[in-house]
């Protein structure tokens, strides 16, 4: 394989670059001990430099010491780095297929189907990976987040319960949502989430259950937790730079992505474990947990059916793209078959995850002419 050792010119965009002659770039915007960056990106690292005697190698710049997290895509394409990680919300006008999705996943209730589905959609519809090329990438696997619940200072379980509320939103169909059960959607920044409830300008926020316990540390100033699965949020895993994945040999594209369907599973492994544990552990700080009751969960329903069947056009219209219906269809056909996919292994086992992911997906795959 060519090496090809760290130069101006290729700092300048002109070639992709190796951090040392064995060792190639990739770049993860969040923090080392993250679970998208500590399971598909450090262990993934250390595991195919052991696996391949160090013939594939990777240093991993996190925390956005190589390039903010918005300018990922562009590094990956100037080859500043040869992998990164790439929330398409960063890029709404450079990935506007992909952030339909985003917005499509505010109906997902499974973060793995999820995480799955946007990987084989992908990796197989032309519209997609099209748009990928265009920005100098090669989509190799998505992410999914935990589903997102609502965390509250206050009781919500019923519909009744959210009119008046200030809830914390992120935009898009989550304002549209809360202002429908006639809440107040607030936009802060995620970081000021802690302080809004704990000073009483919020009352709840939309988040995955991870916040309770790690990085935000919800669950030290919120009451309860209602378990309303009101979407993931998805993004790409693993974007490659096109000369790099060109200069591999064939049994070295199937090695990487024999890791990288590892390093899939693992995240979404771990984030499920994750949640897991942040909710038993709000249980046991006196968190109520609460089971929302059937009118929420009917006009969540109502909302969701309402919002696919306004996506096609309102996707057009404020995305400017060409009518997605298609698009919308493949992925929730694609959802509903991880779905079935899934019940039948241990999905709590990354290997067994793993190998549906290679066998699957990455294994339907020709390497000859795959990113070519």
């Amino acid at each position: 394989m060519k090496r090809l050792a760290m130069t101006a010119a290729a700092l300048t965009g002109l070639a992709p670059v190796a951090a040392t002659a064995d060792t190639y770039i990739a770049t993860n915007w969040l923090a080392p001990v993250h679970i998208l960056n500590e399971q598909p990106y450090q262990r993934f690292a250390e595991d195919i430099a052991a696996d391949t005697d160090g013939d594939i190698a990777f240093e991993v710049y996190s925390s956005e010491s190589l390039v903010p997290a918005a300018s990922t895509m562009q590094g990956i394409r100037d080859g500043v780095a040869v992998l990164g990680v790439v929330y398409p919300g960063y890029s709404p006008s450079e990935l506007p297929v992909n952030n339909v999705l985003n917005d499509l996943v505010f109906t997902s209730d499974d973060a793995m189907a999820a995480a799955l589905a946007y990987t084989e959609v992908g990796l197989t519809n032309e519209s997609v990976r099209q748009e990928w090329r265009d920005n100098g990438g090669i989509f190799v696997g998505g992410y999914a987040t935990p589903v997102y619940n609502f965390v509250c200072m206050g009781a919500v379980r019923s519909a009744a319960d959210a009119q008046g509320l200030k809830i914390r939103t992120a935009g898009g169909a989550q304002t549209d949502w809360v202002e429908s059960l006639g809440g107040v959607p607030v936009s802060v920044p995620i970081g000021d989430v802690y302080s809004g409830l704990s000073r009483g300008s919020l009352d709840c926020t939309l988040t995955d259950p991870t916040n309770l316990d790690k990085g935000n540390k919800f669950w030290e100033v919120a009451q309860t937790v209602t378990t309303l699965p009101m979407g993931v949020v998805i993004g790409a895993t693993y974007v490659l730079n096109p000369a790099f994945w060109q200069g591999l040999s064939e049994e070295q594209r199937g090695t990487l992505l024999d890791h990288m369907a590892l390093g899939i599973a693992r995240t979404q492994v771990t984030y499920a474990a994750d949640v897991e544990a942040a909710l038993e552990g709000s249980r046991e700080r006196g968190l109520e947990i609460i089971e929302p009751e059937a009118d929420l969960v009917s006009a969540l329903d109502t909302f969701q059916t309402d919002f696919v069947e306004g996506l096609p056009q309102a996707s057009v219209d404020t995305r400017g793209v060409a009518d997605p219906s298609e698009l919308i269809d493949a992925f929730l056909a694609a959802q509903d078959a991880w779905k079935e996919k899934l019940a039948g292994i241990d999905r709590t086992d990354p290997e067994a995850v793993a190998e549906l992911i290679r066998s699957d997906i990455f294994g339907q795959l020709d390497l000859a002419t795959f990113g070519m």
